[in-house]
């Protein structure tokens, strides 16, 4: 819970407990108590911003004005009558309610926090910017009408200067038409997501870009089927505080939507992921669109209208990563274009126009995998009937056509890396939403992003900036929380 939610809470339900248990309880005191509430939840309310989850926590600094008003009009219909002390059971009753109130007001705002990402460990602060671009050489094949241009939402975080200040940038700057996407995505009420809108990033709104280097690597982040551009914050933030620009991309139509410059939204628009051809054809078009941001990009260092990027954007020194599908992209970036000096793919399968050649990918390469997606069909239940038993079958064949792509990842020299105890949405912040998420796949979910950011941060050091390995070299082998290999 965030600092004035704790403060609400713990006051409240010390104010509900003297309530109960005070045997001298003058209207006064009990008005005085509603002050205090009353205060902090508007000190809460203003700093912070008030969300449903807190609502059990909020009725509580309503109660001892509820008991004033209550028994001045006790008192007036008594006409000086004495009151009768309520009886034990009558106060055990009312202690248990206290009680079961009181935890649903401490357990509900716990369950479905306001997260907040670790402080990135760099000497740089962080910046960022976000643009609405369109390739006017592309159609949009995802939508009917005809004429439409491929147009995307491309965010972009930057080291800042060590003197940067300014507004921290939302997580999610469209908190309500996430929340629906979500919501339709993951089959669960919207009411659940709302918490995204409260979540701060550690990286600030148009910050001035640091000069303590002349110009900074840049790495591409694609996401997943159903992801967004922001969705690895937890790494992206980690990489840009130690010196490297990072262009974060939303896959239009594929992502939980994209909101334009002008208002527009862009829906997730639900696609055949079952079909290992369809993926194949359709990451052709995620490569085209990481190409397209590329070249932006190489535009942007030649000459940025707002004067923040000419000259800074080290072109020389590109790489790529991505979780899922656009661990996919990745992949196919590093064997298509010439400017990706490195990937990275966390969890992707192998989809795409190319496959990985027998002697290697002939360039940098890390593959990350959570052992549960490797596992394939051995982690499923038995076949209970002939419905579970078909969808055993459908998934054995899917995984017998996908497996094998992995064969050569590590060929040539490059790394795969096996996560332990790890789940396929372990590797964006998506876990974070809830604690009982984490719970449920059985994944410490802060331990794998610093297994993650440690080691994906090694791999771009060595490769774009010739920094010696302090981790990848020095750990092939079997572990605890991984296993590492290296072709």
């Amino acid at each position: 819970m965030r600092s004035f939610e704790v403060l609400v809470v713990v006051v409240n339900i010390l104010l509900m407990g003297w309530i109960l248990f005070a045997k001298n309880k003058s209207q006064r005191g009990l008005l005085i108590g509603f002050g205090l509430s009353a205060i902090v939840l508007l000190m809460h309310g203003g700093v912070e911003g008030m969300r449903w989850q807190m609502m059990p926590a909020y009725a509580m600094t309503g109660v001892p004005l509820a008991i004033v008003i209550v028994s001045s009009r006790m008192m007036s219909r008594s006409e000086g009558q004495s009151v009768k002390k309520a009886s034990n059971a009558k106060h055990i009753a009312l202690t248990m309610l206290a009680v079961i109130y009181s935890s649903v007001a401490v357990t509900l705002p716990l369950i479905l926090p306001v997260f907040t990402f670790d402080k990135p460990t760099g000497p740089y602060k962080i910046g960022t910017v976000t643009y609405d671009w369109k390739d006017d050489q592309r159609e949009e094949t995802l939508t009917p009408e005809p004429g439409d241009k491929r147009e995307l939402m491309v965010q972009i975080w930057y080291p800042a200067d060590s003197t940067a200040k300014g507004s921290l940038a939302p997580y999610i700057s469209d908190s309500d038409v996430f929340a629906e996407g979500y919501s339709k995505i993951l089959n669960l009420p919207k009411l659940l997501f709302t918490t995204f809108g409260f979540v701060k990033t550690h990286s600030i709104e148009h910050a001035e870009i640091s000069n303590q280097e002349a110009s900074y690597p840049v790495l591409l982040f694609s996401h997943g089927f159903s992801g967004h551009k922001n969705q690895n914050t937890f790494q992206i933030e980690q990489l840009v505080s130690h010196g490297y620009i990072v262009v974060g991309i939303d896959h239009t139509y594929s992502s939980t939507a994209s909101v334009f410059s002008d208002g527009r939204v862009a829906n997730y628009m639900p696609q055949d992921t079952n079909s290992i051809a369809y993926l194949d054809k359709a990451n052709e078009g995620w490569v085209e669109d990481a190409a397209f941001v590329l070249d932006q990009v190489e535009k942007l260092t030649k000459d940025d209208p707002d004067h923040r990027f000419t000259g800074r954007l080290d072109m020389k020194n590109v790489a790529m990563f991505g979780h899922s599908f656009g661990g996919a992209t990745s992949t196919q970036m590093l064997m298509t274009d010439s400017r990706i000096k490195a990937a990275l793919n966390m969890d992707g399968i192998l989809y795409g126009k190319l496959r990985v050649p027998a002697d290697g990918l002939k360039k940098p390469f890390l593959m990350m995998n959570a052992d549960d997606t490797l596992a394939g069909t051995a982690n499923m239940s038995g076949e209970d009937d002939a419905a579970q038993r078909e969808a055993r079958e459908e998934l054995a064949k899917f995984y017998s056509e996908t497996l094998p792509r992995y064969e050569h990842v590590a060929d040539g020299g490059n790394y795969w890396m096996k996560i332990k105890n790890m789940r396929h949405m372990g590797f964006s912040d998506l876990y974070l939403f809830s604690p009982l998420y984490e719970k449920m796949e059985g994944v410490d979910i802060r331990k794998a992003y610093r297994l993650i950011n440690d080691y994906s941060l090694d791999f771009f050091d060595h490769y774009l900036k010739q920094q010696p390995f302090k981790l990848l070299e020095q750990n092939i082998g079997d572990y605890p929380a991984f296993t590492l290999q290296k072709g």
